[in-house]
């Protein structure tokens, strides 16, 4: 299954080089950076001395300027960060998690990303709200601060054991493939433009109504075709919009 590390405006070199070996040591090369302080952070000498002979997985690290650029693909998003307290998916313990996504019956997804924020200031509300989970690692009562790296690490061990661990079988393909995340957000934008044209959404007081759809419809997981569907009904209220205020 493919698999994602996604760092979200990394302050720390050191911690980019610790993630990649984090990684390695499980099995997994797919890295991206998303807007990291530093733009020559891949090649900065603290980040390859942490990485320690993970040379290969930051050769094939990205840097990409949005969230969506980074999810291209994926279809599960996991966010490693506490639930905002109005609203939010829900928080699992990690191997909570990996076991209800293999149980029997569940459509296994086309990708899973690991969503990491900021040292500084964790992950934004609004990229917490795209997840369909916030995985929260146990700790210590009064004192649950967690390296980047370390956080990585953690993670990217439950994975592999979820997946069976080096050498497991290769799965099935499913049956129902649900479309990637960036594909969710465009049809949530055209959606919400929609709602915005036919007056159901008022823009200047918009709630939490966005952020309730797009749990909605992580839960529901649809496939690329009913992605399809949906823009098109967005794009007929849009019209029918128009003609009426035309």
């Amino acid at each position: 299954m493919r698999t994602r590390f996604v760092l979200i405006q990394t302050s720390h070199a050191g911690n980019v080089g610790g993630a990649a070996r984090a990684m390695k040591v499980m099995g997994f090369d797919d890295l991206v950076l998303v807007q990291p302080r530093w733009a020559n952070v891949l090649r900065r000498e603290e980040t390859i001395q942490r990485a320690s002979g993970a040379n290969d997985v930051l050769a094939r690290a990205r840097i990409v300027d949005t969230l969506d650029e980074a999810l291209e693909g994926i279809s599960h998003l996991c966010a490693t960060a506490m639930t905002p307290r109005d609203f939010g998916p829900p928080t699992r313990a990690p191997r909570e998690h990996f076991q209800g996504l293999f149980a029997p019956q569940a459509d296994l997804p086309t990708g899973v990303a690991f969503l990491f924020g900021s040292e500084r200031f964790g992950m934004r509300n609004e990229d917490v709200y795209r997840c369909h989970v916030a995985l929260s690692i146990p700790t210590a009562p009064g004192f649950g601060s967690l390296n980047l790296a370390a956080a990585v690490q953690l993670i990217a061990y439950e994975w592999r054991q979820a997946l069976g661990g080096f050498g497991a079988p290769v799965a099935a393909a499913p049956v129902h493939i649900p479309a990637d995340a960036r594909a969710v957000s465009g049809m949530l934008e055209h959606l919400e433009r929609a709602l915005v044209a036919v007056d159901f959404l008022d823009p200047q007081a918009p709630k939490k109504l966005m952020p309730r759809l797009q749990q909605m419809f992580n839960r529901a997981a649809p496939s690329e075709e009913e992605i399809h569907i949906l823009r098109g009904v967005a794009k007929a209220m849009l019209q029918t919009a128009a003609r009426a205020k035309g």
